[in-house]
């Protein structure tokens, strides 16, 4: 019986997740961009990217303060809201893995590895909690190539 009880809690909190995620609201006009990387450029790595952010200001991951968040990087992965997680990963958390990079320090700019070939970048601001602000916060995906 207590097997059961633990189940139906644990589909009751599944279903009841989304409903209880807090949506961090994005101020009208707020844009990230990138402001040293342009579609179609050829570079070397390791790769520098500078994260352009109009609108709004940056904070650590952790910091819940109105109409701030931090940088994530996007690389070789369909465009956000469009990958395995589809529009749900609008309501959650970004992963941390090779595809997902997390810059919760508050960081500006960093120097990325690429390996040779063609690159598909795209930058997500997150909030504490590393989830996209409603509406998201997004750059257009770019596609660079490293020599």
């Amino acid at each position: 019986m207590t097997r059961f009880l633990a189940l139906g809690l644990a589909a009751a909190l599944a279903v009841a997740a989304p409903a209880l995620a807090q949506e961090t609201p994005a101020p009208e006009g707020a844009e990230v961009y990138f402001v040293n990387l342009e579609d179609g450029a050829t570079v070397t790595s390791p790769v520098t990217v500078i994260f352009g952010l109009k609108g709004m200001g940056v904070a650590p991951a952790g910091t819940e303060k109105a109409t701030t968040g931090h940088h994530h990087l996007l690389v070789d992965r369909p465009p956000f809201g469009q990958g395995e997680g589809g529009a749900e990963e609008l309501s959650y958390g970004l992963p941390a893995d090779d595809h997902h990079r997390h810059f919760g320090g508050g960081q500006t700019q960093a120097t990325v590895e690429l390996p040779p070939g063609r690159h598909s970048l795209q930058l997500v601001l997150g909030d504490h909690n590393h989830a996209p602000h409603v509406p998201p916060v997004m750059s257009g995906v770019i596609t660079i190539t490293v020599e």
